[in-house]
């Protein structure tokens, strides 16, 4: 299937590993000039040894929750014709164990950054009358969870904020989608499987043995996922905005499974 975005512009926002990486490798597949971001040059520089020493790659290191980042992000890359807001990862645990410190960075990367610099790049789009804007959200949005409750509340209003955006966006030629992760094995995963491991059985190298419950006795890759946020950003998507497509393999359907 062809996707037509040879030749396309990507901003993927932390994509040093895990989904934002996978879909910085799969943008690249298709012969797109891709952005990455992250916090810090090590991380960046790693990302760069797996992706491979392209041309078509470039790296910026930025913190979006400093003041005026997600606009001097949005000036330095200029014409983007896709956004991949992948930035965000929230303090998980219960409300009992988490402090407003942990509140403002958790809500502020994934939601406040991020609709800022939604706004930023959306005006540029809106100019073109062309451009797709990904959400990498996570499907706790919709399916709540009490152990990750900061996910749960930044998930669901970032759902909400692509349904009202990109609902009048394709107005201007522009589609807004979101795409909502399962349980991915990604090396956040990974350490907080151990820890639920380590709290369980005393044994951290268990942590596989809780995946069974999972579909098809695992978690997804983040290739599996990178697809979808690929796709969605394809001509082959093209009638698609203001939604959420959930990639979990139906376990949002089933309720707690950890």
């Amino acid at each position: 299937m062809q996707l037509g975005l040879e030749g396309k512009s990507v901003l993927v926002t932390g994509a040093t590993r895990g989904i934002g990486l996978a879909a910085a490798r799969g943008f690249l597949a298709e012969g797109c000039k891709v952005i990455i971001t992250g916090r810090s040059d090590a991380a960046l520089y790693a990302a760069r040894e797996r992706l491979g020493d392209t041309p078509d790659l470039t790296c910026i290191v930025t913190d979006l929750l400093a003041p005026g980042a997600p606009k001097a992000l949005s000036d330095r890359v200029g014409t983007i014709d896709v956004l991949v807001n992948n930035a965000g990862a929230t303090p998980t645990g219960p409300i009992e164990d988490l402090d407003i410190n942990a509140w403002r960075e958790g809500l502020g990367l994934k939601v406040i950054a991020t609709a800022d610099l939604t706004k930023h790049v959306y005006s540029g789009m809106c100019a073109r009358s062309s451009g797709v804007i990904i959400n990498v959200i996570g499907n706790c949005g919709e399916r709540p969870d009490p152990e990750i409750i900061i996910g749960t509340v930044a998930n669901s209003g970032m759902m909400n904020f692509t349904r009202a955006l990109g609902s009048v966006s394709v107005n201007h030629g522009v589609r807004i989608i979101g795409v909502n992760p399962g349980a991915t094995l990604t090396e956040r995963l990974e350490y907080v499987m151990r820890e639920k491991a380590r709290e369980r059985t005393g044994d951290p190298d268990t942590w596989e043995d809780l995946m069974t419950p999972l579909p098809y006795g695992r978690a997804s890759r983040p290739d599996e996922q990178a697809d979808m946020i690929v796709f969605a950003a394809s001509e082959r998507c093209s009638y698609v905005s203001g939604t959420t497509l959930t990639v979990d393999a139906g376990i949002a359907q089933r309720g707690h499974i950890f």
